[in-house]
């Protein structure tokens, strides 16, 4: 029987009164049936990442489906879909941009064939804090690339973040420069990252994320970059026999949406959604940062991989031999964009 009727049928007798009663106090105060949403009034957003569920995008990915669920009353579905199961990272930008899928969040590397200016975040030892990279991107560097982005016809909503990458190898540890000479090494599309790999000697592979864990395993990688969230979640520290933590690489994302469906959306419900993903943001970094020491706990603790951690003098080391990196790339870039980065944080790492 639906508590609608029942609070109308039941008026004859003293305990069916009461009865009646406490039923009408329930009609009154009956929690939000996201069911009762027609699926005329519902807006599907499919949001496409390559990442794992329980890392810090895939996380956050959730939290803010969630939120949005709540706060437009059933209105709203993102429909999130993790591990490359709708397209993979090659495809993702594709897809957003003919309206097969509304939100993606890739990885700045990934934007590169549209705005070079994202692979200023590949240069290695930019910053040295995930607060200056915040900084940065929160601020006028950040701004002026969300602006390149919207005019190729996307809508920039936020920019998150995994951390800082590290390197992995099955030849032997990573200490010094040198000792990537020679390793076949997958890295994200980027020329920046290219040349910084190519810098050391090492001979960097363009590869989808997703088939990275079998190259691997089977031998055809020497060796990858990435953050320890990732290497963690996708296991490539059990089929790989050393770990330098060199904090080397910062791997920021940026959150897109299909400009032609953002632009159809009621102004209530973007309101809602800009909110959302600012709040879902702040959320992002702290949980990013956590997860990563906490996940880097457990690999120490499985015993199963050689763990390096590179010393201040060694990152010097390191520095010192991308000096060339700086000065070629910085002149290829939007110089109102550079300057925004804060040449004074390059020439200290440059000059430590």
């Amino acid at each position: 029987m639906q508590v609608a009727d029942a609070c109308k049928r039941f008026r004859t007798t003293p305990f069916l009164l009461l009865l009646a009663a406490l039923l009408l106090a329930s009609c009154g105060r009956q929690a939000i049936d996201y069911e009762q949403v027609s699926e005329e009034e519902k807006l599907i957003i499919r949001f496409s990442h390559v990442v794992g569920e329980d890392t810090p995008k895939g996380q956050a990915a959730r939290r803010f489906a969630a939120l949005m669920k709540e706060r437009t009353g059933g209105r709203v579905e993102v429909q999130v879909f993790a591990n490359g199961s709708l397209y993979s990272d090659y495809e993702e930008l594709k897809a957003l941009q003919e309206g097969y899928i509304q939100m993606i969040a890739p990885s700045l590397s990934k934007l590169s064939e549209l705005v070079p200016e994202v692979e200023a975040f590949d240069l290695p030892f930019l910053y040295s804090s995930l607060d200056e990279y915040h900084r940065a991107l929160d601020g006028e560097a950040g701004r002026r690339l969300a602006g390149m982005i919207e005019r190729k016809g996307l809508v920039p909503l936020a920019y998150w973040d995994n951390a800082f990458k590290q390197l992995t190898s099955s030849l032997g540890p990573i200490r010094q420069p040198s000792d990537m000479k020679g390793m076949t090494v997958r890295i994200m599309p980027s020329e920046v990252l290219s040349k910084q790999f190519t810098m050391l000697g090492a001979k960097p592979v363009e590869m989808s994320f997703n088939d990275v864990y079998l190259a691997l395993e089977k031998g055809q990688l020497d060796g990858q970059e990435n953050t320890i969230s990732n290497i963690y979640t996708k296991r490539f520290h059990l089929v790989q026999d050393h770990l330098t933590i060199s904090n080397h690489g910062y791997l920021g994302y940026l959150v897109l949406m299909n400009r032609q469906f953002y632009d159809r959306l009621p102004q209530e419900i973007r309101q809602v959604l800009v909110e959302t993903i600012r709040e879902v943001t702040i959320w992002e970094r702290q949980v990013a940062d956590q997860i990563n020491k906490e996940q880097l706990g457990y690999i120490k603790a499985c015993d199963c991989i050689n763990i390096t951690e590179l010393t201040s003098s060694d990152r010097v080391r390191w520095q010192q031999v991308f000096k060339p990196l700086y000065k070629s790339e910085l002149t290829r870039w939007d110089p109102v964009f550079v300057k925004a980065l804060g040449l004074s944080a390059i020439e200290e790492n440059l000059h430590p």
